[in-house]
């Protein structure tokens, strides 16, 4: 056999491999994440060369849940394995840059200015000099500045503010803190102990669900990725797992393997639907007319023709469906109006919250009867009644709620329904009864009967019903549909008795995965109600393998009271300012005054003691000012003097205590000598001054309405052409006729990546990537919490953010001995907060200020609450973790559970500061305050759950406290989740359980262990009587039509030149990047043709002309981003995707139809637009909590135009 082979011994031509053995050898592995808004939380490890990080690889050792279930890893995606390029890479964030401009004013103003505080008041308070520096915003001309020298203008700046305006005029924006959450911290932290403003984030990037607070009092909450899993009926709403999920997605393909149907809802043939089992395309925005017409089949199939035991009876249990609605005569028909109230009766009359107990009919009693759980048993002296046992509140007798008076009544109504997609209204019999209330015989209905009439399902009874599916006329049969969806009426029928069967025979494992397809819908709240509809009708909420699975957001930080007490001070200090983003961005950018008054037709008319039944009519401004005034939701700033100076005012006037000086703010606003700085949001004294931006993109990717922002907060260039409206169409605002342009005095942008945000600010500063720092990372598509590690130090003169906030609070307590040599007592208006008593404040919408009712702090207008700044020891007190926790314990969800000797342990056994003569557990790095985070949770710490669970059982009156038993000893710290991901440990913080490696599914914990949702009734909602709902129609699920392309006035200005067409413009998350993460990255621009193109329809780019890769032109009256074209044929016709979040300095060319000026992101043509109907508030589930409720800042409902680039590009 020798003889055939030769050895070849020749090492000069092996030379090569020392090459390829060099780039894959390390000295040191170490394990860290992507702080990314992907909700991939995926654990990476992270290999280092002398220093330097060489390459990453997905780990491999998430704890397996159990046998049944397939496991989580690998997990990752292409651009998580090319993050290691952002460490070296040309467009990272260095060192710390100011804009020349300012540089040189700033340098000259202290050339004769020693305090710096003085020197900034030279700078900014010349306009000339103000104005200077703002035009540069944009334009480059950085140059690179000392820690010292950028440190000491932000303190400057920020000591200024605070002094002239009042700390709630300096804004902090960072979005999505479960990504990082001590480098969120960090910067919340600092912006809490200045008084400044915290602003939202979920609810700006519409990832916030608002029929999640509708229905379930949630802000949200989902089944991890492995549950899906045990689902046998899949369905995908507006949501591209495959794209958007990519590290999860082999949990939908495994269980498609298991048995599981998936069925996508999408206008275009999307990634997920390539793997689908049935696509329906749906046309865009009409998902809701869908799902009603699903429900009209299911109710009218399997819960009238055939009842179905299971459904009906989950119905019973854990909706609100057979609680009574007293109707309401108008004009001589009747509609629905609100619930019926305990107090209304003799029998129930005088008991505690009586206004906020409901009744039902009973079927034992064959009588009206008050069923535990309501909201007004959740804030009653008396504990143990805030459950879902089948009792009654008064005597604890068993009662057995009457779900409909079908059969069981002669009596019957004609109710009226509106029918939004005509514009035109039903009349249809429904059976009622009648009880005696102290306002005498009113007529009742249940909820469900309600729905019934709703969703067009007869029974036999008299008025407009369909008489069958094919009906095109009344709503909502499958034939009814078409119009809206472009879906064959089979297909809805065939549908709806799919998913019931299933759910029927397999107890509610059917789920929707929802997402942001769907919730940037101007009407996103119907849609998703009418999803929701079908989980609810056959019982798929609170089960293993149903629910509502909405993922957007990386949203689900797992240990949220001990990281709250820290994010947001609360450890020194109460209450946080924070504010809904969508509201302050469309107020302070001034994108009101480009919004004409948008209203919709009411079919139905409302009775006349209904008082406000005109707001329907009123522009969006008015309503957001009312919302303020209400108490409804905040507005910061907050009124046209500072809040400090409103202290030292009342305090001159003669007021003493807090309780006088609240009493002299009431008297002022009374008066008019106050008013909300909402009322007049352009008078410079209202004006935000100072923004700080971390770890996002604010001025890109976050930019609804961008050239908005370039123009009215930034003061420099922008496309917009946009003419403002005639200011007869605002009534309660005070209309300046020259519009502000450069609000903001100060933007500084703490970054690693030279981005758009970066490139418009005036001071950037260099942060830590994700392999430099120590943090903490959860997430909602996974149960596990695991670390972000510094595998390297940070790269040259880059700091951690929790270092840079820790300087800058060092820097700014320098300045704090001659400027605030004493602390300082501040007003904070606070709105009326969800999970407190004030979720009862507001029974009816009452206007103290059109002399309706009194103005009461924290009943019928905001809260007013004086606490104390200690800016002399505001470093020190950044660093120490403060004595509040120890003395009131820890809260959250209306849940309170004592911790003080948990706190003293840390004194013994943790690292501590010293100050002042005494000592505090330490948070002098951020791997200390993540111990302390990890070792006062719920959810890492067996004991702290254990009393947590207690604190709920109490308030039940049932047993939870098994639950956390098991895990009781089980205690987790930074070096345990650095080994390996630690699975989180039940919590009643959160619904599910978890207990023996059962995959998370919200809302189980409701179901199993009859804990009542955070909601009017305790029970998930179908009927929202708030009156503010009442009165716009919104009360029972329905379908409103999309708005009209001209509502908005998107092209009120442009026009067509050449071949020219009209789309609806969308931006879903995109295949190459995540957001404006990523799309730098030479790895991914190779991937996605080096930019992010438009896609078009094969139809519409015929029509104007033009081929895959040519350069198209998308504009519209609010600006103009320039692209090139892919022609694809699973673009339906009419609408157009350009992929969020591309660069505008990333081969983005001059665009020909705005003076051949740098054409803009993909935010560019756009404009917010609020829905009124969500501002309302005071009143159970609809009360104010952060990134909770409020309006979304939508923007899908966006036209543009679009042509070919005419000649070549210009860069």
């Amino acid at each position: 056999m020798s003889n055939w082979i030769e050895e070849i011994s020749n090492p000069q031509a092996r030379q090569w491999e020392e090459f390829y053995r060099n780039r894959w050898q390390h000295d040191r592995v170490v394990r860290s994440t992507h702080g990314v808004n992907c909700t991939g939380s995926c654990s990476w490890m992270i290999y280092v060369k002398d220093g330097i990080v060489t390459w990453e690889l997905q780990a491999l050792d998430y704890p397996v849940l159990n046998n049944g279930l397939p496991p989580y890893e690998p997990r990752g995606c292409q651009r998580g394995i090319s993050f290691s390029w952002y460490q070296y890479s040309p467009i990272r964030v260095k060192h710390p840059y100011m804009r020349g401009v300012l540089m040189d004013l700033w340098r000259k103003a202290k050339e004769t200015h020693q305090d710096p505080v003085e020197a900034w008041t030279a700078v900014v308070e010349d306009e000339a000099a103000r104005k200077s520096f703002h035009q540069a915003r944009g334009k480059g001309g950085f140059r690179r500045a000392s820690w010292d020298e950028v440190t000491e203008i932000i303190a400057a700046s920020t000591m200024y503010t605070i002094k002239k305006y009042g700390p709630d005029r300096i804004i902090g924006f960072s979005p999505i803190p479960a990504m990082s959450m001590l480098s969120y911290a960090g910067g919340s932290r600092l912006m809490q102990m200045l008084g400044a403003v915290s602003m939202s984030f979920y609810d700006w990037y519409s990832d916030l669900p608002p029929a999640s607070p509708e229905t379930w009092g949630e802000q949200t909450d989902v089944a991890e990725s492995a549950d899906w899993f045990n689902s046998k009926y899949i369905v995908s709403v507006g949501s591209n797992m495959s794209m958007t999920r990519t590290p999860d997605v082999h949990f939908a393909a495994e269980a498609r393997h298991n048995g599981t149907k998936l069925v996508v809802f999408a206008p275009d043939f999307n990634q997920v639907a390539k793997y689908a089992d049935w696509w329906v395309p749906v046309n865009a925005g009409q998902d809701g007319a869908f799902w009603m017409a699903v429900n009209h089949v299911i109710m009218n199939e399997f819960h009238y023709q055939t009842p179905t035991p299971y459904f009906l009876d989950y119905m019973k249990r854990y909706t609100d469906s057979p609680f009574l609605v007293e109707l309401n005569e108008v004009d001589g028909k009747f509609v629905p109006g609100r619930m019926v109230r305990a107090g209304q009766v003799e029998r129930t009359k005088d008991v505690e919250n009586g206004e906020w107990k409901f009744l039902v009919w009973d079927e034992l009693s064959n009588a009206p009867r008050m069923p535990q759980g309501s909201l007004g048993f959740r804030w009653q002296k008396r504990k143990g009644q805030w459950n879902l046992e089948p009792k009654d509140g008064l005597d604890g007798s068993k009662i057995q709620p009457q779900l409909t008076f079908f059969g069981g009544t002669d009596e019957q109504l004609s109710v009226s329904f509106a029918e939004f997609g005509e514009a035109k209204s039903f009349q249809r019999n429904i059976p009622v009864r009648y009880i005696e209330t102290a306002n005498g015989k009113v007529a009742v209905a249940t909820i469900y009967d309600l729905l019934m009439a709703q969703y067009g399902v007869g029974r036999g009874l008299e008025g407009d019903y369909p008489a069958s599916y094919d009906d095109e006329n009344l709503s909502y049969t499958p034939a009814w549909q078409e119009r809206y969806t472009g879906i064959d009426r089979q297909t809805v029928i065939q549908f709806a008795r799919e998913w019931a069967t299933t759910a029927e025979k397999t107890e509610g494992k059917c789920m929707i995965i929802i997402g942001a397809g769907v919730n940037h819908w101007y009407h996103n709240n119907l849609i998703y109600r009418a999803c929701i509809g079908a989980l609810m009708l056959t019982g798929c909420v609170g089960r293993n393998g149903g629910g509502l699975n909405h993922y957007v957001g990386q949203e689900k930080l797992a240990p949220m009271a001990p990281w709250a007490s820290i994010a947001f001070a609360l450890d020194w200090q109460k209450p946080p300012r924070q504010m809904n983003s969508p509201s302050f961005h469309y107020i302070n950018s001034d994108q009101w005054r480009y919004e004409r008054t948008y209203t919709e037709p009411q079919p139905v008319s409302r009775p006349d003691s209904e008082s406000h039944r005109d707001m329907t009519q009123e522009h969006t401004l008015d309503a957001n000012i009312r919302a303020v005034r209400m108490g409804w939701l905040p507005s910061y700033p907050q009124f046209n003097i500072s809040s400090l100076e409103i202290v030292r005012k009342a305090e001159q006037a003669g007021a003493k205590s807090d309780v006088e000086i609240k009493q002299w703010v009431v008297n002022q606003l009374k008066s008019g000598e106050l008013k909300f700085a909402v009322q007049d949001p352009d008078a410079p004294e209202n004006w935000p001054r100072l923004w700080f931006i971390w770890r996002g993109n604010a001025l890109n990717a976050s930019a609804k309405g961008q050239e908005y922002f370039f123009k009215h907060y930034l003061g420099t260039h922008n496309q917009i052409i946009s003419d403002e409206v005639d200011k007869s169409h605002f009534h309660e605002v005070t209309y300046r006729d020259e519009a502000p342009e450069g609000k903001f005095d100060l933007v500084v942008d703490i970054n690693f990546r030279m981005d758009t945000s970066a490139l418009y600010s005036d001071i950037v500063l260099p942060t830590a990537s994700w392999y430099e720092k120590d943090d903490l990372n959860t997430t909602d598509m996974h149960s596990f919490i695991h670390p972000l590690q510094m595998a390297v130090p940070p790269s040259w003169e880059s700091k951690s953010d929790w270092d840079i906030f820790k300087i800058l609070a060092e820097k700014f307590s320098e300045l704090a001995p001659t400027h605030f040599p004493e602390p300082v007592r501040d007003l904070v208006a606070m709105p009326l907060q969800h999970d407190t008593p004030a979720e009862m404040a507001q029974a009816h919408i009452r206007d103290w200020a059109k002399g309706e009712c009194e103005p009461i702090p924290g009943v019928t207008m905001p809260n007013f609450i004086v606490t104390e700044r200690d800016y002399v020891n505001l470093g020190r007190r950044f660093i120490s973790f403060g004595p509040n926790v120890q003395k009131e314990g820890l809260a959250i969800h209306g849940i309170h559970w004592d911790v003080a000797d948990l706190y003293e342990q840390m004194l013994e056994s943790k690292p501590t500061v010293t100050w002042n003569g005494k000592t505090y557990p330490s948070m002098t790095v951020a791997r200390h305050a993540a111990d302390i985070i990890l070792n006062l949770a719920p959810e890492t710490n067996g004991e702290v759950a254990y009393r947590a669970f207690q604190a709920e059982e109490e308030r039940m009156g049932l047993k939870l406290t098994d639950l956390a038993e098991p895990t009781r000893a089980v205690r987790m710290e930074f070096k345990d989740i650095v080994r390996q991901p630690r699975r989180l440990l039940n919590s009643p913080i959160w619904t599910g359980i978890m207990t023996d490696g059962r995959p998370y599914s919200a809302y189980t914990l409701n179901v199993e262990r009859l804990v009542p949702w955070r909601t009017l009734t305790g029970r998930q909602h179908f009927y929202l009587d708030h009156e503010g709902y009442l009165v716009y129609g919104e009360h029972l699920p329905t379908y409103k039509p999309r708005p009209d392309p001209l509502a908005f006035g998107d092209l009120d200005k442009s026009h067509s030149e050449g071949k020219t067409i009209q789309l609806n413009y969308l931006t879903p998350h995109a295949k190459w990047h995540i957001h404006s993460n990523y799309l730098d990255n030479d790895r991914m621009l190779t991937l996605s043709r080096g930019l992010e193109p438009l896609w078009i329809s094969e139809k519409d780019a015929k029509e104007i002309g033009v081929v895959d890769n040519d350069w198209v032109e998308a504009y519209n009256d609010h600006g103009v981003t320039v692209t090139r074209a892919i022609v694809s044929a699973r673009i339906p016709p009419g609408i157009c995707i350009l992929y969020h979040a591309p660069e505008r300095t990333i081969s983005v060319p001059k665009s020909p139809m705005r003076g051949n000026k740098r054409a803009g992101g993909h935010n560019s043509p756009t404009r917010v637009h609020l829905k009124p109907s969500l501002m309302v508030g005071g009143y159970g589930q609809f009360t104010y909590s952060f990134n909770y409720w409020g309006p979304t800042g939508v923007n899908r409902d966006t036209f543009i135009l679009v042509r070919k680039l005419p000649g070549k590009p210009e860069f």
